[in-house]
């Protein structure tokens, strides 16, 4: 484009009558109008042809990607950078005559440049993203952290060149004089650094992902883990609040991932029932000939009575006191039956640990605890299942003779002290 060209508005206002000055004005703003018009249609134009391309390619490819592209309309970012390169071309002729104003535009247009392709890089990994989160093997990966990464440095990277552009100084020579602030830079951008590198040690070591359900007390969460990015992890808890733990808090404190539970056999229940150490007592014959009505231990009564019966007889023990010799006693048929009851009840999991422990007494009594895993590990299901066992099992003691320990209520107090 010559001069002559630029100018030939110039010298039609010349001829008009007009001044020098304001046919030089004129003539520049004419130039920028017809311009800005120009490269508006050209960009309309470029836009309506790439996203008709964009539609077709879309629909016949077998992959989604391309789905994704157009979604999140990165081909119309794409169709404004040839308008902005011709604006680019044309900004040094329109303001021939203003050099200084058509230095500032230059930068101006340079900036948006800069701006626009930080923006198409960020949709082209907005649409990488919600493409690997379709894959079954990155469904559960924290993808969100490393786009962030991505767009951190690229950020960072455009801002630098706009700095570099406006100081007219080269990209590297402003990296070189930039890396004495690298402590500064270090300090103000330390949650994120922290953030990357929990995220990757999270992916590394597979600690969360995704769908676990995990339990933090620290930051009272409990629920599953709905989104993880650079700086924190949201956790849906159960009562559907959302709580947001520092990425780092993973990896710098203790928490609970149930995620083991989930892909194992089953789900545990380890809940204990404290009976009163008073109510532990022998058994006298005619009880141990009453508990024979219980079906699941009849069997195992009368077969433990007769090893016992026979051990007695062989080391003549005197039964005219319970103690001496063997004896069966009411706590411990109650612990066969309950450990009976349990490999017999339908929801357990038999091939899993599974026994009726007695923990050591304490001041409240004798704990009996049941541990076993139970085949249906939804949390609902679960808690019924838990329930129906220890209902059967608590309305079960008084045949045996054991009592439940209860802290007394001021009623009975009254009526011991009155009694007293």
């Amino acid at each position: 484009m010559d001069n002559g060209f630029v100018h030939f508005l110039y010298d039609y206002f010349l001829e008009l009558g007009m001044s020098e000055y304001a046919a030089h004005l004129l003539n520049s703003a004419t130039l920028l109008v017809v311009a800005i018009l120009l490269a508006l249609a050209m960009d309309y134009i470029i836009w309506k042809i790439l996203r008709y391309i964009a539609i077709n390619i879309a629909r016949r490819s077998r992959t989604n990607f391309d789905n994704f592209l157009v979604t999140n309309r990165v081909p119309r970012g794409v169709a404004h950078l040839p308008p902005l390169v011709f604006m680019l071309e044309m900004v040094k002729w329109i303001f021939v005559d203003y050099p200084t104003i058509g230095y500032w535009a230059l930068k101006f247009f340079q900036v948006l440049a800069v701006i626009l392709i930080l923006r198409i890089v960020k949709r082209v990994l907005a649409s990488i993203k919600d493409y690997l989160k379709t894959l079954p093997r990155f469904r559960d990966k924290p993808i969100d952290s490393y786009i962030q990464v991505f767009m951190i440095f690229a950020w960072v990277t455009g801002l630098l060149m706009i700095i570099a552009l406006l100081t007219g100084s080269t990209l590297w020579k402003f990296f070189a004089s930039f890396g004495a602030a690298s402590a500064i830079i270090l300090l103000i951008f330390k949650d994120t650094i922290l953030g990357l590198v929990a995220s990757i040690q999270v992916s590394a070591n597979d600690m969360v992902r995704i769908g676990d359900w995990i339990t933090f007390e620290k930051f009272g969460a409990d629920g599953y883990v709905i989104e993880i990015n650079l700086a924190t992890v949201k956790v849906q808890n159960f009562d559907m609040t959302i709580t947001t733990i520092p990425t780092y808090s993973l990896i710098a404190d203790s928490f609970q991932n149930w995620r083991g539970m989930r892909e194992s056999g089953g789900r545990r229940i380890k809940r204990a029932i404290i009976l009163q150490q008073r109510s532990v007592r022998f058994l006298k014959p005619e009880e141990v000939e009453s508990l024979k009505k219980i079906q699941l231990i009849s069997a195992y009564i009368t077969q433990r009575t007769e090893k016992i019966d026979q051990h007695n007889a062989d080391h003549k023990a005197d039964k005219t006191l319970a103690i001496n010799g063997r004896n069966l006693t009411n706590l411990g048929l109650f612990r066969k039956y309950a450990e009976t009851y349990l490999e017999h009840h339908s929801a357990i999991n038999k091939k899993m640990t599974l026994m009726c422990r007695q923990m050591a007494p304490t001041s409240q009594g004798i704990p009996i605890e049941i541990y076993a895993f139970s085949t249906d590990k939804r949390w609902e299901n679960y808690e019924y299942i838990m329930a129906d066992i220890f209902d059967h099992l608590i309305a079960a003691t008084p045949y045996f003779g054991l009592k439940i320990f209860e802290l007394p209520t001021a009623l009975e107090t009254s009526f011991a002290n009155e009694k007293g």
